[in-house]
């Protein structure tokens, strides 16, 4: 047997990884040409979400969510929205209780948790592992605590001013919204974290809850309360600028929107609240260039930004409809991918 020179034996080495690499890139035939009933290929299709099967023909449409569990994509989308409310919270506390000069030692307390809930949500929007984190648990329970516990503070301190619940005290005392803002960061990072525990295939659910239906309802009710701050600032400044009305109007209806998704199965309608939603994110945005314009219009403008600041309009503020709106539209994609949910 004559034997093989070295470029021959090459040659066949590289006709070898020519036809392994073809076995190896060769798509797998539909599954009717398997020799599967169609209605069995419909209906195996049929379990793949409908946003799975499009990201699969446009990759670049998953960049930032994960693509094999919608739930992981959901709960990431939730620590966003945790993280955007902490950042609010920490930088809106941090002015306020600076303006207070700190006078209660209680008042460091919020900025060192939203600092630790907007670090751990952080965290939360690179983890793509399922089961729930133990230290973002905590963190996010002792963020809904510390905002509960500060509600109370700013009551007592409200009610203990000469005149007590009146209009004067609830324009000038101490922000009542400002707190809340911190519980509802704490209690979409917890949702999140519940969302992550469920199995890949499944429905997710939420303490026994449909879990885009919990999160859309979470969310109005997150949406109302922000509203209710805004309404009573803007009625201290006398809707003196006609772009005062977009965080009394436009949000309520977002509120109204996901209190109907979360009530009621309609789909249909899912499109326009996609959509609203991103208006009230945009609103939210806008409103810290408009802040940052009041602060501007005051005497000395941005040249004595050091009591300006504290005086004017609070910049970190609006911010809290985008967190909200984000939390929206995180629980219309889960309800895309898990139609039940």
């Amino acid at each position: 047997m004559a034997r093989l020179s070295e470029a021959e034996i090459g040659a066949l080495g590289a006709a070898a990884l020519g036809v392994i690499g073809l076995l190896a890139t060769r798509r797998t035939p539909p599954a009717a040409k398997r020799g599967l009933p169609v209605k069995a290929a419909d209906r195996a299709r049929a379990l793949v979400p409908q946003r799975e099967r499009r990201g699969a023909r446009f990759p670049l449409a998953n960049i930032g969510g994960n693509t094999r569990h919608p739930h992981i994509r959901a709960a990431r989308r939730l620590n966003r929205a945790a993280g955007l409310l902490a950042t609010s919270v920490l930088t809106d506390s941090a002015v306020e209780h600076y303006r207070g000069s700190f006078q209660n030692r209680a008042m460091y307390a919020p900025l060192i948790t939203s600092a630790l809930t907007l670090a751990i949500s952080a965290h939360g929007v690179g983890d793509e592992r399922s089961g729930a984190h133990v230290i973002r648990d905590t963190v996010y329970a002792l963020a809904g605590l510390t905002g509960t516990v500060g509600t109370g503070f700013h009551v007592y301190n409200i009610g203990k001013r000469p005149g007590g619940f009146s209009w004067l005290n609830l324009f000038y005392g101490a922000p009542l919204g400002a707190p809340f803002a911190l519980v509802l960061s704490g209690l979409l990072g917890f949702t999140a974290e519940r969302v992550r525990e469920n199995r890949p295939g499944r429905t997710p659910r939420i303490f026994g809850l449909p879990a885009g239906r919990a999160m859309a309802a979470l969310s109005s009710f997150g949406m109302i309360g922000t509203v209710g701050e805004a309404s009573l600032l803007h009625f201290r400044g006398a809707f003196h600028d006609p772009a005062m009305f977009l965080p009394v109007t436009v949000p309520p209806v977002a509120a109204g929107l996901l209190a109907d998704t979360a009530l009621v199965q309609r789909g249909h309608a899912r499109r326009f609240t996609r959509w609203w939603l991103r208006l009230t994110a945009a609103v939210g945005l806008a409103g810290v260039g408009f802040h940052i314009f009041g602060v501007a219009r005051n005497m000395g403008g941005w040249r004595n930004w050091s009591q300006n600041v504290l005086n004017g309009p609070p910049i970190p503020a609006p911010p809290s409809f985008t967190g909200l709106a984000l939390a929206g539209l995180a629980a219309l994609g889960l309800l895309e991918d898990h139609p039940d949910a």
